[in-house]
């Protein structure tokens, strides 16, 4: 039986020979919960593209381009909506590329 509280779930005992330690014992008995959590290089790499987002939205928008604005926009935003690190950062090089290839 799993009882859910919080962060934190309560699992079944282990069964632990009666040569571990009891506190060893004890502790494995709880452990944390597996939820969504951004890791430090996630977090790093939205700020980098978010800020690289501002230049090319003020850009984009000093300039009166359309590609620019929707790029920056969009690389202000999409960081909330992807989990991986990898594809964090294959979207945003893609994005940060676009506007020097499609120019209108």
């Amino acid at each position: 039986m799993t009882l859910v509280k919080g962060l934190w779930e309560d699992v079944e005992p282990l069964d632990c020979s009666p040569l571990l330690d009891q506190f060893l014992c004890s502790n494995r008995r709880y452990r944390q919960k597996e939820t969504t959590r951004m890791d430090t290089a996630s977090l790093l790499w939205s700020l980098l593209f978010s800020s690289i987002g501002l230049g090319f939205f003020i850009y984009g928008k000093n300039q009166k381009a359309l590609v620019p604005a929707v790029c920056g926009v969009t690389l202000m935003i999409f960081p909330y909506f992807v989990s991986s690190t990898l594809l964090l950062v294959c979207i945003g090089l893609g994005l940060m590329a676009l506007p020097f290839f499609i120019r209108f």
